[in-house]
């Protein structure tokens, strides 16, 4: 991590398979247009110590099928099956739009509900396919995903280190501070 908490790589996918018997990989991509996951240049594993350079070679099923720099076979392709793809923080563009943040922006940002309580801090942005969540860990480390959605998370500042949601009411989050008063009566 960087001085100022923000992650130094971002993972934009993750290898989903081997395609064929040449070396070709299908990748998750994580990015708005699926095939930028080769627009910011080399990528890398979680560590930064494998670096791959990454040529589009066409979508299929959803996912984008890619041939990686010195993977020629099916077996070195398989090999990869669930590896993250993180490029440098600083090779994505700047994002100048407001109400505009790459996920990785929301991990370790303060939950709080409408009225200020804390309900945890934000963990994870995963996806399960129904549409992105937020999981907030609280101080007891309980998980809790919620929509990320307006109605649920209606403010997301960055710059101040926190977000604001409003639980659905199916959801029986409380604030951990209440939670913590309870325990002691």
């Amino acid at each position: 991590m960087t001085g100022d908490s923000k992650p130094d790589r971002v993972c934009l996918g993750v290898i989903a398979g081997a395609h064929g018997v040449r070396g070709l990989v299908k990748i998750k991509s994580f990015t708005e247009d699926p095939e930028d996951v080769a627009a910011y240049g080399a990528v890398c594993d979680e560590t930064g110590r494998k670096r791959f350079v990454l040529k589009i070679k066409g979508r299929v099923k959803g996912l984008v099928l890619a041939e990686l720099e010195g993977i020629r076979d099916r077996g070195q392709a398989q090999a990869l099956h669930g590896l993250h793809l993180y490029v440098a923080r600083g090779a994505l563009p700047r994002l100048e739009a407001e109400e505009t943040f790459y996920q990785a922006d929301l991990i370790g940002l303060a939950a709080e509900d409408p009225e200020g309580r804390p309900l945890g801090r934000v963990v994870a942005v995963p996806n399960f396919g129904a549409g992105d969540l937020l999981e907030v860990l609280d101080p007891e480390r309980v998980s809790q995903f919620y929509p990320f959605t307006r109605a649920v998370v209606p403010e997301v500042d960055v710059a101040a280190g926190r977000v604001v949601i409003r639980p659905p009411a199916e959801v029986t989050a409380r604030p951990v501070t209440d939670r913590a008063q309870e325990e002691e009566s």
